[in-house]
């Protein structure tokens, strides 16, 4: 396994980590959330993500309860939560004080933990001053409930003003940021984020590597039973598979595969190491529903230093014809 700093921080991440979006508490059973696990930890993954919303809470319940068999050593991996979306009633969502603090204890709770390595706002909550919300973030950090904390797909602008309250008020400044990073969405970890990385030390921990399988090819002949397009509150997933098809991906993902062959690699591992090569990726969070799955997409490291400057220019001439969705 390769280990990254994440951003300026001394925290080590583990290149590849492990998230249950989808996954656990809601598409596969709790064996092979287990197996899952524990093949990631054998493999040297150190960071688990997860967030109050998988599931309505159960993902961290099933993550928990995986941690508490194992007895791994807590210095031994890093665990995550985002807050957000906590349930229907006022103060159950949002970015409150009221909801951040709750929300941790809640997450605390059910990931059976003392601490959560990782804690991120999980969408900018316009109805809340971000002021309120770095404080609240301060406390959680000051009564040791969290180690680091940060955003998740918040602009640049709005990282930079919590950065900025943070240092005003000498309180603990966001760490990093939690955003969608793949070959179709780029602009952001690319573009409007890049002064940030030198001037406040942000790191990233990209989710979505592959777009929600999308570049894996696999729903090129529809959509199979066992897959996340599948899953009935998935629909934007699937609504989103229909634009980039639209948009002419079929074409693109042959070319694409191609090029994995050269480096005799699959269409997964190329969309993965792809990720990896950009310098200001702390941590490519992966997903899967079985282990077989997860060992397959931990073998992208093998390709990094093979994707090469030529290959990365194939992989950019591939891509022009397609625009990157707003979605």
């Amino acid at each position: 396994m390769l280990y990254r700093r994440l951003g300026k921080s001394g925290l080590k991440v583990s290149a590849l980590s492990f998230g249950s979006w989808v996954t656990f508490g809601q598409q596969v059973d709790n064996s092979v959330a287990e197996s899952c696990l524990k093949t990631a930890y054998d493999a040297g993954i150190n960071f688990f993500d997860n967030a109050e919303i998988y599931a309505n809470g159960q993902s961290e319940e099933v993550m928990g309860a995986i941690l508490s068999k194992f007895g791994w050593s807590r210095d031994t991996y890093i665990v995550s939560s985002k807050v957000f979306w906590g349930g229907e009633l006022p103060n159950q969502t949002g970015l409150s004080r009221k909801h951040v603090i709750e929300a941790c204890q809640a997450a605390l709770k059910r990931l059976r933990v003392e601490y959560l390595d990782l804690y991120y706002c999980h969408r900018p909550d316009p109805e809340t001053p971000i002021e309120e919300t770095v404080r609240a973030m301060d406390t959680l950090i000051q009564q040791g409930k969290v180690l680091y904390w940060g955003t998740s797909e918040w602009s640049a602008q709005e990282i930079m003003e919590a950065y900025s309250i943070a240092r005003q008020y000498n309180l603990a400044p966001p760490t990093m940021e939690q955003p969608r990073y793949n070959l179709l969405n780029r602009e952001r970890v690319e573009n409007e984020y890049a002064r940030l990385y030198e001037s406040i030390g942000l790191g990233t921990t990209i989710f979505s590597p592959l777009a929600a399988g999308i570049l894996t090819g696999k729903y090129l002949n529809g959509i199979p039973d066992d897959s996340r397009l599948s899953i009935e509150n998935m629909a934007f997933l699937r609504d989103r598979w229909d634009r980039y098809f639209e948009n002419g991906i079929a074409t693109v993902l042959e070319t694409l595969e191609s090029i994995a062959r050269k480096i005799g690699a699959d269409l997964p591992q190329l969309g993965i190491a792809w990720c990896l090569k950009n310098s200001n990726v702390s941590s490519v969070i992966l997903g899967a529903s079985k282990p077989e799955q997860l060992e397959n997409n931990l073998a992208s490291l093998n390709f990094l230093d093979t994707l090469d400057e030529d290959l990365m220019g194939e992989i950019d001439i591939a891509l022009s014809s397609l625009k990157e969705l707003d979605l």
